[in-house]
C-alpha cells in the first residue's frame, strides 16, 4: 500500500504569494456560491458545500471568508448566475488536459480557453476526448513532516474507508472512491489530521514525459496561462514534470 507518489510532480502548484492566495480565495468563493445555490447554505445537508468548505480550509482560506461567501450566495438574488463547465484538450506532445471552470459567461470563457490552447501549441477538444485517461478519485494529502506515524496513518485511512495509501518524502497521499470522499475526510479530520489538500480530483492513469525543449517550453506556458485565467478553477494534466 505504500510507494512513491507522483502527485506532487503532476498537479500544478500555484505560487504562495499574496496575489496568488487572493486569486485562489476568489475561485473558492465562486465554488462556494455554486454549492450554496445548488443545495442550500447548511453543509450538513449539502454534501457538495461541505466538500468545498474542506477544500477551502485545506487552502488556508480564513473561516470568515468562507462564511461571508456562504452568506452572500444564500441571499435572495445574490450574485451573478454562475455555471460549471469542464473543458478537455491536448497540449504539446499529446499531454492530456482537463479544466474545471466556473463562469458567468460561457461564450467568453470558451473563447478565452480556445485562444490559450491555440497560442501555446495545444488543441481544445470535445467533451470526453481525454477524460477516459483519468480516474475520478477523492484525494487527501497530508504533509510528511516527520512527526506523523506513517503506519498509524495508513491504518487509520484504511479503517476510515480509503482505497489506497502512498507515501513519499514530502506527503502522504490517500485516495478514495468519490462517493466515499466526504466520509473518509470527516473521519480523518475527527482523528486530528490536517490536510494540505482535500478534494475530488482527476488522477491520470498514465503519464507523458516530454524531452523536446520547444514542447517543454510550450506546455509550461500553456498550463501557466490556463491557471492564470480567472474562470479556471482546476487544471488536471498527465504531464510528468
Amino acid at each position: 500500500m505504500s510507494g512513491h507518489s507522483k502527485w506532487a510532480n503532476i498537479k500544478h502548484k500555484k505560487e504562495k504569494s499574496d496575489a496568488q492566495r487572493a486569486k485562489v480565495f476568489t475561485r473558492l468563493g465562486r465554488e462556494l456560491q455554486i454549492a450554496v445555490k445548488a443545495g442550500g447554505p447548511d453543509p450538513e445537508a449539502n454534501s457538495k458545500l461541505k466538500d468545498v468548505i474542506a477544500k477551502a480550509k485545506a487552502a488556508n482560506m480564513p473561516n470568515d471568508n468562507i462564511q461571508r461567501s456562504i452568506k452572500r450566495a444564500s441571499g435572495d438574488g445574490a450574485g451573478d448566475v454562475m455555471e460549471e463547465i469542464t473543458y478537455e484538450g491536448y497540449g504539446p506532445g499529446g499531454v492530456a488536459i482537463i479544466l474545471d471552470t466556473v463562469t458567468d459567461n460561457r461564450n467568453r470563457t470558451a473563447a478565452d480557453i480556445r485562444h490559450i490552447f491555440d497560442k501555446n501549441g495545444g488543441n481544445l477538444g470535445s467533451s470526453g476526448c481525454v477524460s477516459f485517461m483519468f480516474d475520478k478519485k477523492g484525494l487527501i494529502l497530508i504533509e510528511n513532516d516527520g512527526d506523523t506515524d506513517e503506519e498509524q496513518l495508513m491504518m487509520d485511512a484504511l479503517d476510515c474507508g480509503a482505497e489506497d495509501f502512498t507515501a513519499d518524502d514530502d506527503t502522504f497521499e490517500i485516495t478514495t472512491d468519490p462517493a466515499a470522499f466526504s466520509d473518509v475526510r470527516d473521519a480523518l479530520e475527527k482523528k486530528g489530521y490536517t490536510f494540505l489538500e482535500a478534494e475530488v480530483s482527476m488522477i491520470p492513469q498514465n503519464y507523458v514525459k516530454l524531452t523536446d525543449e520547444k514542447q517543454l517550453e510550450q506546455i509550461e506556458k500553456l498550463i501557466d496561462a490556463l491557471d492564470d485565467n480567472d474562470d479556471v478553477m482546476d487544471v488536471w494534466h498527465n504531464w510528468e514534470e
